[in-house]
């Protein structure tokens, strides 16, 4: 009869059990990943079929033993890097679409807006719209291979020891989240000069015609001109949005 004793059942799971819970976490927060419209079943099987492949370039993982005290903190630490890779992932989208808000504003579309099942919020629809075109943008330049590509290479970053508040240390994502709303600007500035010429103009156009219901013509120009603006201009939207992806997997996956 074959028999084998825990260390030997520790040392055969090791090597894929933490990377399968990091990825796993990264899966229940990353946008794509995390869609309610794929089934639970699917990522897990997905998050193991992962660190199953990735063994041939994951260093060695350390053998923990489940029943000791150390094995929490190893899992409080996969977690917790994995949830900050996917919300990582989050704030590039919540770039982009906060930029929406702010060009949705502008144009007077922000009263256009409705209940967001994926943020529990209420979105505008140019918001909505920046964040689907996101999304697609998303998959053409591979982002979710960056995110995958991010989490085996947190692990050369972050090993697995169990040090978790160390890791948090290390991630310092408050710096990505304060150029979150610095790129959003930078991502929404054409389009800030070109509403606020178009008001300006409206501006002159009332002093100089007292007579003309501006209120009446500003917002079809207005709405008009917001359109064509976006329409130039979102072409351009692709390298914000990859240097804003390789900022956040650079946390991760650089050597600092």
């Amino acid at each position: 009869m074959i028999t084998f004793n825990e260390a030997q059942l520790m040392a055969w799971l090791s090597p894929v059990l933490w990377p399968f819970l990091r990825i796993l976490a990264v899966f229940t927060v990353a946008p794509i990943f995390s869609m309610r419209v794929i089934p639970t079943r699917a990522k897990v099987g997905l998050a193991f079929l992962v660190a199953v492949c990735a063994q041939g370039i994951l260093p060695e993982q350390p053998i923990v033993d489940i029943n000791g005290r150390e094995a929490i903190g190893v899992v409080v630490q996969q977690v917790v890097v994995g949830l900050a890779i996917g919300f990582a992932v989050r704030l590039v989208f919540s770039s982009v679409e906060l930029a929406g808000e702010i060009i949705g504003l502008q144009m007077g579309l922000n009263f256009a807006s409705f209940f967001d099942p994926t943020s529990n919020a209420q979105v505008s629809a140019v918001a909505r719209f920046f964040g689907n075109i996101a999304m697609l943008l998303f998959i053409a330049i591979n982002g979710h291979l960056l995110v995958v590509l991010a989490v085996v290479k947190s692990f050369e970053r972050f090993p697995v020891n169990g040090n978790f508040l160390a890791a948090l240390n290390q991630m310092r994502l408050y710096e990505l989240g304060a150029s979150l709303f610095s790129s959003a600007l930078w991502i929404a500035l054409p389009m800030i000069a070109l509403l606020l010429f178009v008001n300006l103009t409206l501006g002159v156009i009332s002093r100089v015609a007292p007579q003309m219901n501006i209120y009446a013509v500003g917002f079809p120009v207005t709405l008009t001109v917001g359109m064509l603006g976006i329409t130039a201009t979102l072409p351009m939207l692709e390298q914000p949005m990859l240097t804003l992806m390789q900022q956040a997997m650079d946390i991760f996956a650089a050597q600092r």
